[in-house]
């Protein structure tokens, strides 16, 4: 019995089949909270499940993604972006940027990906839940080191966040600063 969707992701193949996934599933996410989509961060990241497929998976994403001395970076820009064509109401879509989380068996998702709001828009939009406001499948994560709401549904196998752009942008200036300082 296969557990999880895509994993064991065996090859460069499957990972794209797996990315595709997490794209649309999240903007499905999206569209399901929002009733629309908001503009994507460039950032996707694949889940493993299992130690060989990250191992596997790290060796892809190394031939793909410009190489770092920090060995803490999760962020690895793509040396050719990741372009989704257009689908239905779903404009094409860039990738700059890849991870490869590290093996959670306990966790059935396939992957997540970022998506932003201007500011203003974004402390209204956290505020609103916090007060109490539900939107299906919207809450504020819990984690302070991370200033994000995440967007779920029990019968999606991936995840989407929402941030600021300043803080997506910061996420990967200061993990690429701190690379080129090692």
């Amino acid at each position: 019995m296969k557990l999880y969707r895509f994993s064991p992701i065996d090859d460069e193949t499957e990972l794209k089949k797996a990315i595709e996934h997490i794209h649309f599933s999240c903007y499905q996410l999206c569209k399901q909270s929002f009733g629309k989509y908001l503009p994507n961060a460039g950032n996707i990241g694949v889940f493993c499940h299992y130690e060989d497929e990250y191992k596997t998976l790290t060796k892809i994403r190394e031939k793909l993604t410009e190489p770092s001395d920090n060995f803490n970076q999760k962020y690895f820009r793509l040396h050719k972006s990741i372009i989704i064509p257009a689908k239905d109401d779903i404009l094409e879509t860039t990738y700059t940027h890849l991870y490869v989380r590290k093996p959670d068996p306990y966790r059935h998702h396939v992957g997540d990906l970022d998506f932003y709001l201007e500011s203003e828009e974004y402390v209204e939009l956290k505020r609103s839940l916090l007060d109490g406001k539900e939107i299906k499948g919207a809450r504020v994560f819990e984690r302070p080191d991370l200033d994000m709401i995440e967007l779920y549904d029990p019968d999606i196998d991936a995840l989407g966040y929402v941030s600021t752009k300043k803080m997506t942008e910061t996420v990967r200036t200061k993990q690429q600063t701190l690379a080129s300082k090692q």
